[in-house]
């Protein structure tokens, strides 16, 4: 008789099993857990500043010209938008951003961004993973990475953690779901269904494990494959997180009304005080998403409403990473797929395309030079004029900047060789 092995219908079911053994045996549901079950245990990178990271995407493709590459003498390029001047010198902000103007003197502003992906689609997978889209293959998403070859900092919560952030760019890739983000979709909520029904007793919550722990082993007697071993780590890490002290650190209620009133109001401004409190309690690498950045119609009324919106919490969250001397070990990334046309279309109420050719990207803390400028757009900010960065080079610095080597390759379960950069190298002149 040949030896069974599982297809894809028993993957399925034991997806299933373990789901539900949690849901009617624990009183729990561990699917926001999918993505993060435990890494390897690998040790901090060594020499690393960063330990952490806190990725501020804002999706829709930001308009530089409007926000962190503004063109004072090209009033025909700006329009309504002024410049602000700010905490640090010859670096200038477009005057929808008046609190983050004070503290640029902590960031460095990469001006010099190219990309040749000018769909949203596939200018966010670029920036997420360093790799074009494929059929073929999914690539591994940063934060993905940044797990697999830096290790985790606290083992009881997860590494990962995705935050009004869209799963398809927060995966693990061929690293497998134990890579990928932990999903909160509202930061005020938390992760979800991860703790304890208050109706079910301490002792009949260890009659029901020990009885979910035998159906397991009866299944794994049956069924021996890495499949079934993974989900198992999933099973144990979800226990360890609902009698982990740190579990606190996913609610927003135990922030004082004066961390409230620094970040504001708002689905951003509630994500990055939460991410805050992520880093604090060690989760290595937090994504905040922050969309309606795709302003092809009336540009300066979208722009100013997501800058009203980005200004105040992102301010704060510099602010407030600095005052509890967590700013040195983390680094604050502000990035986008692509930034928006010089020209204003009259047509579309003054509107602006999509514009790959020149961006801004932004870092702060994690030993980056801060009140620092790095490459230069032409006059109208059409086209990048030194320091060309691509996103494989602005990854690789991400990378660099947490110790993690940007050139270590990995091999695909097909054997085809991968790096968290690809190609790319490090901008080491942004580094203090």
């Amino acid at each position: 008789m040949s030896t069974f092995e599982p297809n894809r219908h028993d993957e399925l079911t034991r997806r299933t099993f373990i789901s539900n053994a949690a849901r009617w045996y624990l009183g729990v549901n561990l699917a926001p857990m999918l993505g993060s079950s435990i890494a390897s245990a690998a040790p901090a990178p060594t020499g690393a500043k960063a330990k952490n990271v806190i990725y501020l995407y804002m999706s829709g493709g930001m308009s530089h010209l409007d926000t962190f590459d503004p063109k004072p003498k090209k009033k025909e390029v700006m329009g309504p938008v002024e410049t602000l001047d700010t905490s640090a010198t010859d670096v200038f902000v477009g005057s929808y951003l008046p609190k983050t103007a004070k503290v640029m003197d902590k960031v460095c502003v990469v001006n010099s961004m190219n990309s040749k992906q000018g769909a949203h689609e596939q200018g966010t997978y670029m920036m997420h993973t360093s790799y074009a889209m494929r059929g073929t293959v999914k690539h591994p998403s940063l934060g993905a990475w940044v797990l697999k070859l830096g290790g985790r900092i606290n083992p009881d919560i997860p590494g990962y953690v995705a935050i009004s952030a869209s799963p398809d760019v927060t995966g693990g890739g061929f690293f497998g779901a134990k890579y990928a983000a932990a999903p909160i979709g509202s930061a005020d909520e938390g992760l979800k269904d991860s703790r304890k029904p208050g109706n079910v007793s301490g002792k009949d919550f260890d009659r029901r494990l020990a009885l979910a722990d035998r159906l397991n082993k009866q299944f794994h007697g049956r069924y021996e494959n890495a499949d079934v071993k993974a989900y198992e780590e999933l099973y144990q890490e979800a226990i360890r997180l609902m009698n982990s002290e740190d579990l606190k650190a996913f609610n927003l209620n135990d922030e004082p009304q004066s961390a409230r009133n620094l970040y504001g109001g708002g689905r951003f401004a509630q994500g990055c005080m939460l991410a805050r409190r992520l880093v604090e309690h060690g989760v290595r690498f937090v994504e905040v998403q922050l969309g309606g950045w795709d302003t092809h119609y009336d540009n300066f009324a979208g722009v100013e409403g997501r800058c009203n919106e980005f200004d105040q919490a992102y301010s704060a969250l510099i602010t407030d990473l600095e005052k509890r001397g967590m700013l040195k070990d983390t680094l604050v990334v502000v990035a986008t797929e692509f930034g928006r046309t010089p020209e204003i279309k009259t047509e579309h109420n003054d509107g602006r395309d999509h514009h790959p050719s020149a961006f801004s990207c932004l870092l702060a803390g994690g030993g980056v030079k801060g009140g620092f400028k790095y490459g230069e757009t032409d006059s109208t900010g059409s086209r990048v004029k030194d320091n060309p960065v691509t996103p494989q080079d602005f990854n690789a610095t991400i990378a660099h900047a947490m110790g993690i080597p940007h050139d270590q390759v990995i091999m695909s379960p097909s054997q085809r060789p991968f790096r968290i950069s690809d190609k790319g190298s490090p901008i080491m002149d942004v580094f203090a």
